[in-house]
């Protein structure tokens, strides 16, 4: 409805007088109602709509001229036709843009080169949609204008959508969390900043605050608007305003003393375009500017380029001697219309123009409608522009799938002393970069890894700064810093309150001091206690006071816990912190069975079956060797019994002769020296250690338990056990103060007290401590979290104490503080099992041991074997003897008791039956 308004108003006003520059003949008859067909025109004529008298009209303007001049001069672009130029001034009004655009599609125009104004493109590209005429825009970068809702509308310079993405990407290189935009509230500026915003939180930071001014802003109005923004925490400033009246915003600035060291100052490509359309800027004009940064279209310095800008600069009837990027892209806007008109003439197509049914005129109107008719060849020839590819002063036109110009990039400028110098280039390609971008599309290196190296040259800041500003300072308006403090009533060693300067105290006060005297910049504070005095407060609505703004800081001893880390910012942790489960001991009187618990039950049967095991193998490879080990069958079972376990106390008596048995013991007294070496430890240890007064061994036994649980009053552990542990809330016991503790704990759940207490590990040191050691931990921390100092989100003060914290803790000072505060006597942790050695502990020394045994007996029994081959008894008796013997007993059994027999023979009979059987062989032989 608005645009139907706005159409019907324009339509009213009188046509104001056209210009036709380079004019010849017309193509087709005035007289044609419904259309004019030409296949190989003489004369096409394109329009070129925007404001003249502005820094970008007054370099675009003449760049046309010169393109129109050239395309018409040559011989291989639109031969035999003559290129002509209808110009119209917007004066930079949409109202007059959208009027002159009607105006100029009387003439039956096949493109339409401009214009400048984002806000005049968007009135104007409903015209254009409606005639099917290409709207060729040199200089509306508003990222919205690339939306299917225009498609007539075709961008010839760069997005400011890639413009806004560069700013982030150097925002981010320099560490800075906020900015504050300063913009023209139109279409360009909001929707620009809007980009803006966008590509900053894909780097984790933000636009703190946007500062918008209208179009037609006096200077009271910027200055009023600067003055509030200076009150601000942020001292990063994008400034995205138009180029015709963005100096006044830097002469303000200087006026307010914002130009001073401290300041960033970020300026779009409005800033370079002013600066390369002046010949020589004034020395006023340069001083207002010193430390500011600005991104310019990056355009390759070409031979091409530079001839042009030699030709345009030695025009003598141009108003201006120098020329910014948007001459460029208007030149080859005009190149583009006509070699896309060229290509697209030569494939077929027409030039005819037909009337509009939906733009008639009623009965009696006098609006004339009729008079703007439709080019026929629109869609075609919107797609052969879209589909061009050459190169021109600006570099290569190409277009990608959103209708951009391919390869965007950027040069970043630092202005000082009498003008600028490049710190650097920004691509969509390779991000930040000291090397050319059109260098680094050369290379084969993926976009990912080029823009894994960033890499600037220094920037001299405003203030003559040569080091990086911080980006922030504390507001401007007399309000320190308020720090909550939680007025704890128990375990005041970490912060509690105090009747000397600043009011409060504690270990987590001097540790929250000491960083900041680590910073390089004075922080105003305010402490603030939170809590009656009379209980603990709770920490989590501590935090959600700063999250709503009540506080802008919390310093105690606040965890840092998942649901607290959603509202507010953490600090590095400067204290380890996790919950522990704590209860009483006792000394108990030993157990006349204490002997046994060194060992499990299975480490004590595979002891005891491996001295016997290894008594028998000792027996066996001594037997034949050692009299000490022969006798009758009663005497040498008393000698392996004895032998096996005497080695226990390395007071065995029989000494072992064969190389075997040697090895074998050796190997096994290595064994039982380690087992008693342990078993002597692990005994002692039971011996001495304290017991648990209760069988809660760690968390999933108190979880499994019926019994009352203790707790810390305004702990996160109530809502830990109850919602994560799924804790019965009728178990958990609140208590005030360590006092509360100790009574608790040594009544038991019995008594009306508490089976254990569940709490953070730094409150259980300084409660063990100094009840000397009389309750302790047991089981492990089963959570892993620590302390920090909180803050409202994204304050940089935050990222600062995280570095100052440290600095501290590798310094020694956090330790320091720590001794200063927390002085504790160490006290063991009781494991109910912790002394009991188990099978797992020895079993590769049982698996040496057997096998070096089982090794040793088979070679003693292959040499049996091999002497029983060998050894031959008395003369074999007579048939008539042995007849009965045969019939009497099996010959196996036989065998197997002669086989016996010859092993329980001494070693030294078997040698001397066997050299005497050699002699009688020898002697028969």
């Amino acid at each position: 409805m608005v645009m139907g308004r706005t159409l019907f108003i324009l339509v009213l006003c009188l046509w104001i007088p056209l210009e036709v520059v380079g004019r010849k003949e017309p193509f087709y008859s005035p007289t044609t109602v419904n259309s004019t067909v030409s296949s190989r025109p003489k004369v096409v004529k394109f329009g070129a709509l925007f404001n003249m008298d502005s820094v970008i009209g007054r370099s675009a303007l003449p760049a046309i001229m010169a393109a129109v001049k050239d395309v018409n001069s040559s011989t291989s672009i639109l031969p035999g036709i003559d290129l002509q130029v209808i110009l119209h001034d917007t004066n930079c009004s949409a109202f007059l843009g959208t009027m002159e655009a009607l105006q100029l599609m009387e003439n039956d125009v096949v493109a339409v080169v401009g214009p400048v104004s984002s806000g005049i493109a968007h009135v104007i590209s409903h015209v254009v949609n409606e005639l099917h005429v290409p709207l060729l825009s040199f200089g509306a970068t508003d990222p919205t204008l690339s939306a299917l809702q225009y498609p007539y509308f075709v961008r010839t310079t760069q997005n400011d959508y890639f413009q806004m993405y560069a700013i982030a990407d150097f925002v981010d290189y320099y560490r800075w969390k906020k900015v504050i935009a300063i913009y023209v509230d139109d279409d360009n500026g909001r929707n620009g900043v809007s980009v803006l915003g966008d590509a900053m939180s894909k780097k984790r930071a933000k636009i703190s605050y946007k500062a918008a001014f209208p179009p037609e802003a006096k200077e009271s109005d910027i200055s009023d608007l600067l003055n509030e923004v200076n009150l601000m925490e942020s001292r990063v400033y994008v400034l995205h305003v138009n180029p015709d009246h963005g100096l006044a915003i830097f002469s303000i600035a200087k006026r307010l003393r914002m130009m001073d060291s401290g300041y960033v100052w970020i300026a779009t490509d409005w800033l370079p375009s002013v600066l390369d359309s002046l010949d020589s800027p004034d020395t006023d004009t340069m001083d207002l500017l010193q430390g500011v940064v600005a991104f310019r279209h990056h355009i390759p310095d070409t031979d091409l380029k530079k001839s042009f800008l030699s030709r345009l600069k030695s025009q003598r009837d141009n108003e201006t001697v120098s020329f910014n990027s948007y001459a460029l892209y208007a030149y080859d806007s005009v190149w583009l219309a006509a070699r896309a008109l060229d290509a697209y003439l030569n494939e077929g197509g027409n030039v005819s123009f037909s009337s509009d049914p939906k733009l008639r005129d009623t009965n009696g109107s006098m609006l004339q409608l009729a008079s703007l008719r439709t080019f026929d060849g629109g869609p075609q020839f919107l797609k052969t522009i879209l589909g061009m590819n050459f190169t021109g002063l600006s570099g290569q036109v190409e277009f990608d799938m959103d209708k951009n110009l391919v390869h965007p990039a950027y040069d970043i400028l630092n202005i000082g002393g009498s003008g600028s110098r490049r710190i650097g280039y920004w691509s969509n390609h390779s991000g930040l970069s000291v090397i050319a971008p059109e260098v680094l599309y050369e290379k084969k290196s993926s976009k990912t890894s080029l823009k894994s190296n960033q890499e600037l040259y220094s920037v001299i800041w405003p203030g003559e700064a040569t080091t990086t500003p911080r980006g922030w300072v504390f507001p401007n308006n007399g309000q320190p810093l308020r720090i909550a403090v939680p007025n704890r009533v128990s375990y005041t060693d970490f912060v509690s309150k105090s009747k000397n300067p600043p009011g409060v105290q504690g270990y987590c006060i001097d540790v929250f001091e000491a960083a900041l005297k680590l910073l390089n910049y004075p922080v105003p504070r305010q402490y603030i206690l939170f809590g009656n005095g009379e209980r603990n407060p709770s920490y989590n609505e501590l935090v959600e006071q700063v999250a709503q703004n009540n506080f802008d800081a919390v310093v105690g001893d606040v965890t840092i816990v998942t649901n607290r880390t959603r509202i507010v910012d953490f600090t590095q942790p400067f204290m380890p912190s996790g919950l522990v489960v704590v209860v009483p001991v006792e000394e108990k009187k030993s157990s006349p069975w204490s002997f046994l618990e060194p060992f499990t039950a299975q480490m004590w049967l595979v002891t005891g079956a491996f001295f016997l095991f290894v008594g028998t193998a000792v027996w066996i490879l001594e037997h034949r060797h050692n009299p000490e080990f022969r006798g009758s069958p009663r005497k040498q079972l008393i000698t392996v019994f004895w032998f096996s376990f005497s080695t226990m106390f390395f007071s065995h008596r029989e000494n072992t002769v064969s190389g075997l048995g040697r090895l074998v013991l050796i190997i096994w007294l290595f064994v039982v020296l380690i087992i008693n070496s342990s078993y002597t430890a692990s005994l002692t240890s039971i011996l001495t250690v304290q017991q648990l007064s209760s069988q809660i061994e760690g968390i999933d036994s108190l979880i499994s338990s019926t019994q009352p649980i203790g707790i810390q009053d305004g702990s996160f552990a109530r809502k830990y056990l109850i919602d994560d542990l799924n804790i019965a809330e009728s178990r958990i016991v609140t208590l005030k103060n360590m006092e509360d503790y100790i009574d608790a704990l040594q009544r038991g759940p019995k008594a009306g007290g508490v089976v254990a207490v569940v709490d953070e590990l730094p409150y259980i040191e300084v409660l063990m401590s100094r009840t000397d050691c009389k309750f302790t931990t047991v089981g492990q921390e089963f959570t892993k979290s620590g302390w920090g100092f909180a803050f409202q989100r994204d304050s940089p003060l935050a990222v600062d104490l995280s570095t100052a914290i440290l600095q501290l803790s590798e310094s020694g000072d956090l330790q320091r503080i720590h001794d200063k505060w927390l002085n504790k006597k160490e006290c063991a942790t009781v494991d109910a099992n912790s002394n009991k050695l188990a099978l797992t502990s020895f079993w590769g020394l049982f698996l040496i041991c057997g096998i070096a045994c089982v090794i040793a007996l088979i070679i003693f029994f292959a040499r049996i074997f091999c002497q029983y081959n060998k050894f031959s008894p008395e003369p074999e008796k007579t048939d008539k003897e042995m007849q009965p013997v045969r019939s009497r007993r099996p010959s196996r059994t036989r065998s197997l008791k002669k086989l016996m027999v010859f092993v329980d023979r001494r070693e030294a009979d078997i040698k001397e039956i066997l050299r005497e059987n050699k002699k009688r062989r020898h002697s028969i032989g």
